[in-house]
């Protein structure tokens, strides 16, 4: 199977103390029961016993201490394929844990990348003592933007400092060991990374700004002591730390949207399966099983891609940075297709979805925060864009990538080099994916690619559409389609999977395709010839009713009764 379920999950591609580490967060959620989680979520609970779960099983510890760092645990490492589980596991149950774990990951990020030994054999300790962690980036009246940060570090001489400003949004950092802190050097006007106590009489915890179970935090330091031994890194050190631990975070976010999506799905065939309206079953519509096959291809596209796109993560290297395309595709594309499988599901179970009791009223608030954290989808498509040129235009020689399911200490991640140079990024060449497969909605689909690429070549958008965000951000969704799909055919290759299911995913691609087509020709700025080319874009899907059948059979229905959270 595609999809998790905790009922038969065997981790079979993981070793024996992570595979332990998997199912026993599994059996933590089902003993807790769907009752305690949603009294949890509307009552806004803290959740210490979960994190007293993870301090008594070393789970922080063992999947979040790169293996230099730790002492007398020999399974201890930063392997990116089992974060990818635990990420799906936690979003599985509720995305507020998840929460906790991903801002651990980020302020994480600029210790493991800094160059202060002292600090990471400390953080090494704080987590076998059980210490989640915070990254201290965000202001209220700059968001994200580096350059503006306020927060100013105060040379005293001798190598001490004080910090004043404060930070916005930040989770963790009521309670975090660390919370790492950007700044900015207020003689020099130089970046920092330093580390900053929660617990400290000049830390300020002002608010939780969300009304949530995790705590999203705004503090402010106020003439807070800070020494050399504080300090993770400076000047461009501390700016790549700051980007570089971005693009490590952000991949976390598709995997949380799998999970959350993968939960709501069972729950929601559950319901239809079950449901009789007007003398038959809910689930023998047809626009019910239009709806449910979907979101069926969709989801199983999300995972099909993130899978593939985390071995070009752990391959990486100062050589190979495709990673820097596929990465901020795991976070925007794959999280609004999760927003897009929760839409369809809630189409079918209509007011089912508001029901107190259902997994699915989380899952259809949480969606919705995915999208928009570690850069917005409009920030994200801004990034990818810069290698549009060169991944159609100038593609490269690289080595074929391997599946990687082994067990290893990703250490490239916090040592990914300066983060400029996007634009000379190269690519393999994406016909070598498309050039293999002979299937109807597949061979339609590269007709569409072959009018874009023609578009881009003969009627390219000119200076002032190329500082248009407006229009680049559907001429965006249509380049991230191409990469999209040309992943899920090297998944298709390496898995075997059936070609029912590549041409089910490539139906919806090409209706997608049509769309954001349809959406570029009717802005204000596309010219006559980009109009030309974006109706020629327009394509129906190949329509197989025996294959559509078959999915419904043998993908969808399939997963009926297979999965219901212990109460």
């Amino acid at each position: 199977m595609i999809l998790f379920n905790p009922r038969t999950a065997t981790f079979d591609h993981l070793d024996d103390a992570s595979r332990q580490i998997m199912t026993k967060t599994i059996a933590y959620f089902e003993t807790r029961g769907k009752k305690q989680l949603k009294s949890d979520f509307h009552q806004r609970v803290w959740y210490q016993d979960f994190l007293d779960f993870l301090k008594e099983n070393q789970i922080f510890a063992t999947l979040l201490t790169p293996k230099k760092y730790a002492k007398d645990n020999e399974n201890a490492r930063w392997d990116t394929r089992r974060i990818c589980d635990f990420n799906e596991i936690l979003g599985f149950y509720n995305l507020s844990h998840w929460y906790t774990w991903q801002v651990s990951i980020l302020g994480l990020g600029p210790i493991w990348m800094g160059d202060n030994e002292e600090i990471k054999q400390k953080t090494a300790q704080l987590l076998k003592n059980g210490h989640i962690f915070a990254f201290g980036l965000s202001e209220k009246d700059h968001g994200a933007d580096l350059y503006a940060s306020d927060m100013a570090l105060t040379p005293l001489g001798d190598g001490k400092y004080v910090a004043d400003g404060g930070k916005y949004y930040i989770g963790n950092a009521n309670q975090a060991g660390i919370v790492s802190t950007f700044g900015k050097n207020s003689e020099t006007d130089e970046y920092v990374f330093f580390a900053a106590d929660p617990a400290h009489d000049n830390y300020d915890l002002v608010q939780n700004v969300v009304d949530w179970e995790g705590y999203v935090a705004e503090y402010a330091l106020n003439g807070y002591p800070v020494t050399n031994a504080d300090i993770m890194s400076t000047g461009r050190a501390a700016w790549d730390s700051a980007l570089n631990t971005i693009n490590v975070g952000k991949f976390n976010l598709g995997w949380a949207s799998i999970g959350v999506c993968t939960h709501a799905l069972y729950e929601g065939l559950n319901h239809a399966a079950h449901r009789n309206l007007y003398g038959q079953m809910v689930t023998d519509f047809p626009h019910i099983r239009q709806l449910l096959v979907d979101a069926y291809t969709r989801l199983a596209a999300m995972k099909l891609f993130s899978l593939r796109a985390a071995d070009y993560f752990r391959c990486a290297s100062p050589e190979d940075r495709r990673y820097l395309l596929y990465n901020p595709m795991v976070k925007m594309k794959v999280t609004c297709e999760g927003e897009n499988v929760i839409n369809l599901i809630w189409d079918v179970i209509a007011a089912r979805g508001f029901e107190k009791d259902t997994y699915f009223e989380m899952a259809a608030t949480d969606i919705r925060s995915l999208p928009k954290l570690e850069g917005t989808v409009h920030v994200n498509m801004a990034l990818i864009i810069k290698f549009m040129a060169n991944y159609f235009f100038n593609p490269g020689t690289f080595p074929d990538i391997p599946r990687r399911d082994d067990p290893g200490c990703d250490t490239f991640l916090f040592n990914q080099g300066e983060t400029k140079g996007l634009g000379k990024i190269q690519f393999h060449d994406y016909h070598l994916a498309y050039d293999r497969v002979d299937l109807p909605n597949v061979n339609i689909f590269k007709e569409q690619i072959d009018q874009l690429a023609q578009m881009l070549m003969t009627a390219t958008p000119d200076r002032d559409q190329a500082k248009n965000m407006d229009f680049l951000l559907y001429l965006g969704e249509l380049f991230t389609l191409v990469a999209y799909g040309q992943l899920i055919i090297e998944k298709y290759h390496m898995d075997n999977f059936t070609p029912d299911l590549l041409e089910q995913i490539f139906d919806v691609m090409i209706r997608d395709f049509s769309e954001f087509a349809l959406k570029l020709y009717a802005k204000p700025v596309t010219t006559k010839a980009q109009m030309d080319f974006c109706i020629k874009m327009i394509k129906k899907p190949a329509t197989d009713k025996d294959r559509f059948d078959r999915i419904w059979e043998t993908r969808v229905m399939a997963l009926k009764d297979i999965y219901e959270m212990t109460l």
